[in-house]
């Protein structure tokens, strides 16, 4: 699985909630962050779903002319209500096969608030960047502070010493939407860093 870093971005995966949340910033962030992928020509690559921010960045998307591309499984397809309009709609049999196929057609990913799920989409990828296994960036979109407990969390494992230096997670980032896309597209153009790259302590944000 082991993956270089892209050359360009041409696509990225948004992981987000399948329902909006309780702050009305969240829904206008992934309605945003759509039009942004759209309009700078990337391919959204995304969940599936047609509700909760899911639906909303797929849609922003679409509407702006972009290219959308879902993937869900099958047991999922009425719970997450999978967007049928979308011309480039994969079904697969499973979670793991879904996970994969959303990180090939990838070159890099963000993180909008979500619930479990996307916490544990979010992580995966950047375990994966932390054992080698992929160069691509990872960008954790902080909208109003949502992340911020998860990156108290990682600060305390590095104080505890379960991070280390020699083993940091690399990950991005960004408190506004507008600056994700720039600052993925800086990211690819620079390759990512050795020891990974962007982290920042809950002190900076």
């Amino acid at each position: 699985m082991t993956t270089n870093s892209p050359k360009h971005l041409t696509s990225v995966c948004v992981y987000c909630g399948s329902s909006f949340g309780s702050d009305p910033a969240h829904e206008a962030a992934a309605a945003r962050l759509g039009q942004l992928i759209a309009e700078s020509g990337l391919r959204l690559v995304y969940g599936g779903g047609a509700v909760g921010l899911m639906g909303t960045v797929a849609r922003a998307a679409m509407e702006s002319g972009g290219a959308v591309t879902g993937i869900i499984p099958r047991f999922l397809e009425k719970r997450e209500v999978m967007l049928e309009t979308l011309e480039d709609l994969v079904i697969t049999q499973t979670m793991h096969e879904r996970k994969q196929l959303m990180f090939q057609k990838s070159d890099a990913f963000i993180a909008l608030p979500g619930g479990i799920g996307t916490l544990e989409e979010a992580v995966e990828m950047m375990t994966w960047a932390q054992l080698g296994q992929h160069r691509k960036p990872v960008v954790l979109a902080n909208i109003n502070g949502f992340w911020s407990p998860l990156l108290e969390l990682l600060d305390h494992m590095r104080a505890q010493g379960y991070i280390r230096p020699d083993t940091e997670v690399p990950y991005l980032i960004a408190k506004q939407v507008g600056e994700i896309i720039p600052m993925l597209e800086q990211s690819v153009a620079r390759g990512p860093s050795v020891g990974g790259e962007g982290v920042a302590s809950t002190e900076e944000l």
